[in-house]
């Protein structure tokens, strides 16, 4: 029995709250900041991974700097490619994410926590160096 009634699509995904500095031949310590929806790194970190932009290359490695976000250290399927999750608890340093693509190098991100206001995130970056002027929402 098939019905003929439309059936509502399903609800998009919410928008991926990635901020990147401008690129730059100048290295700076962080890269970006990345605002997750929760502290459950192995829901939270598939879209971020696949939302980075290509020219950062293929992510094998994931180092979640300090304590926030749940998930034990292991590996983690991102779009059929494995990428290792590892983790630091480096006593004095902001919580980030730091990204690693083979030929690629590393790239940083400062990590908003999930219950952050909308104020308090742009404080966080605005103290890592990236002013509102600077930040580029990827989706």
């Amino acid at each position: 029995m098939t019905s003929d009634r439309l059936r509502p699509p399903p609800p998009a995904p919410p928008l991926l709250r990635l901020y990147l500095a401008p690129e730059s031949t100048v290295p700076r310590r962080i890269d970006g900041a990345w605002w997750p929806r929760t502290f459950d790194l192995l829901a939270e970190l598939p879209p971020l991974l696949s939302g980075l932009p290509r020219a950062w290359g293929q992510i094998v490695s994931v180092l979640v700097n300090g304590t926030a976000g749940t998930g034990a250290p292991g590996l983690v399927l991102v779009r059929d490619q494995v990428v290792r999750l590892r983790r630091s608890t480096t006593a004095h340093t902001p919580s980030t994410v730091v990204l690693m693509a083979p030929g690629q190098g590393r790239r940083d991100l400062l990590v908003v926590p999930p219950e952050a206001t909308e104020r308090a995130a742009v404080s966080l970056m605005s103290a890592a160096g990236l002013t509102p002027e600077q930040r580029d929402f990827a989706s």
